[in-house]
């Protein structure tokens, strides 16, 4: 007999969380320098790391990473939507194409995450707190 397979609103936000993991990752790399060194690749793992811990939280649904989940978007949409202003505007400055393909990614993600993680559903999936068993 085969476990229940997590809702859909577990699934979701873990799958975001790591899809913006591996796509700052492939976006890190390409933009670097070649041939890669060492510390380059390193720094690119490092960057996406955090996204794969909040998704491996979320699986688990640990609430507090619900919380880091929920400020990251809110983030997320200011940041990137400041900086879509800004290229819109045409401002003299240098946006990289990581920039783009990420905001293009995260921002439409975050607009339709941001409600459900602060829904009373979500604060019932993500119950179970960092230590300890509830």
């Amino acid at each position: 007999m085969e476990p229940p397979s997590p809702p859909r609103g577990v699934i979701v936000p873990a799958a975001f969380f790591a899809a913006s993991g591996l796509l700052d990752l492939v976006t890190s790399l390409a933009e670097a320098p070649r041939p890669f060194s060492f510390w380059t690749v390193w720094e690119a793992l490092g960057r996406c790391l955090i996204y794969f811990l909040v998704a491996a939280g979320l699986w688990r649904r640990i609430a507090i990473c619900r919380s880091l989940a929920m400020v990251y978007c809110l983030a997320t949409v200011i940041t990137y939507g400041l900086a879509l202003g800004l290229a819109l505007a045409r401002e003299p400055l240098h946006y990289p194409p990581s920039l783009i393909v990420q905001s293009i990614f995260q921002i439409p993600s975050c607009l339709l995450l941001l409600p459900f993680l602060r829904s009373t559903e979500a604060s019932r999936l993500f119950e179970r707190p960092l230590l300890g068993r509830r």
